[in-house]
């Protein structure tokens, strides 16, 4: 309904989502533009790398955001501010859990996200301003409940704040105020329910990750911290090592008593 929202809904969200980032507490992993190294292989390159994610371009984001986002929610037929109010949400939290959201606050069936001509005509019935409060007020509670509140809460708070305030005057038919100073450090996290994580094992004997578990996600993890793997190899050199001087005492001890049962003599 109000074109003009989209390049006002995309500069906005790109000032929260900063540039790249890989913060162990985030689940989204490396990310840059707010787009997850996940969402970059789903949408762009399949076999991406975290270096991929860092050398991704603000113009290719913005292709993905209209595309994977704005479009998927229909935010072009969606009352101004209520579509900026969507999409933001969607971008942070997921399509589904925003597509959701929105039938909810309308007393629809949330058995699905997909905005459709239901949700459309119900939207006609409704103040675009009330809409917005409802969206924003379940999305803060959402966030509330997770348990990288503490970690991420002081940015996602200002954020749902700037979201709610820069829709309300959307949907008054105002201009939003100019974006605030919008504090990332480096970038506001992912609001969304983390996955189930995946089982790791590390063979600390053999110096080895169990890479079949952990899959591309470990070589993405070692590419954005490269210092950090390097030390956790040279640790585990340094216990192979250690175990292997261990055994060979425990067989010289042996060999010095013949017929006798092995009994490891374990250093003082």
């Amino acid at each position: 309904m109000a074109n003009w929202t989209c390049d006002e809904a995309l500069a906005r969200l790109l000032a929260h989502e900063g540039g790249y980032s890989d913060h162990p507490s985030d689940p989204g992993g490396p990310t840059k533009y707010g787009i997850t190294i996940s969402d970059y292989r789903r949408y762009v390159k399949p076999n991406a790398t975290a270096a991929d994610v860092r050398a991704m371009t603000v113009e290719e984001a913005k292709a993905i955001y209209r595309r994977h986002y704005w479009d998927a929610l229909c935010c072009d037929d969606l009352p101004a501010g209520v579509d900026y109010a969507v999409f933001d949400y969607g971008v942070n939290s997921g399509i589904g859990r925003s597509g959701r959201v929105l039938r909810r606050v309308l007393g629809l069936p949330d058995d699905t996200h997909i905005v459709n001509a239901t949700v459309l005509g119900a939207l006609v019935r409704r103040d675009p301003k009330a809409v917005v409060d409802a969206v924003c007020d379940e999305r803060l509670a959402f966030l509330r409940r997770l348990k990288t509140w503490p970690v991420f809460g002081r940015g996602w708070e200002r954020r749902v704040a700037e979201v709610r305030a820069a829709s309300l005057r959307m949907a008054a038919g105002r201009a939003p105020a100019p974006l605030p100073d919008i504090e990332i450090a480096p970038a506001a996290g992912k609001g969304v329910a983390p996955a189930p994580a995946v089982a790791k094992r590390a063979v600390v004997g053999a110096g080895a990750v169990g890479l079949a578990a952990t899959g591309g996600a470990f070589w993405d993890w070692v590419a954005a911290h490269p210092w950090e793997a390097a030390a956790i190899a040279c640790v585990a050199v340094m216990a192979v090592g250690g175990f292997l001087a261990l055994i060979g005492r425990w067989r010289r001890q042996e060999a010095a008593i013949p017929g006798t049962p092995f009994v490891p003599e374990l250093p003082a």
